[in-house]
């Protein structure tokens, strides 16, 4: 069993930057793939950023791609999100994801999630 605690959401203006982080504990596993996903009120909950369980590659969305950093830190069990040039159309709830095995854009192929932090950019 893992448990994923997001934070580091907040209000900010476009064009501001946050970084989100994600504490993991439990059985966690360097082998797990982890990604961020994002729900806007209304729409389904869509694929941002995910990495590798070995190796750190990326991947990322269309609508994140350049903006957007996902990095992890296995000395700590923690995943990070960092988000540059905020616009608008991000202001969702982020969650954090984990599965056993590669990473992934679907949201049903992963196994653990968190509860969500709060992102709101005002123009």
């Amino acid at each position: 069993q893992v448990q994923l605690v997001e934070s580091g959401g907040g209000l900010v203006q476009a064009g501001d930057s946050l970084r989100l982080s994600c504490a993991a504990s439990g059985r966690t596993d360097t082998r797990y793939a982890w990604g961020w996903f994002r729900q806007a009120p209304g729409k389904e909950r869509e694929f941002a950023a995910a990495i590798s369980g070995s190796g750190g590659t990326t991947i990322y969305s269309d609508s994140v791609k350049g903006r957007f950093t996902i990095s992890r830190d296995n000395a700590k069990n923690t995943v990070y999100l960092q988000m540059n040039s905020l616009k608008s159309e991000d202001t969702a709830v982020y969650y954090c994801a984990a599965r056993h095995g590669l990473k992934s854009r679907v949201v049903f192929e992963y196994d653990y999630w968190g509860q969500g932090t709060q992102v709101t950019v005002s123009s």
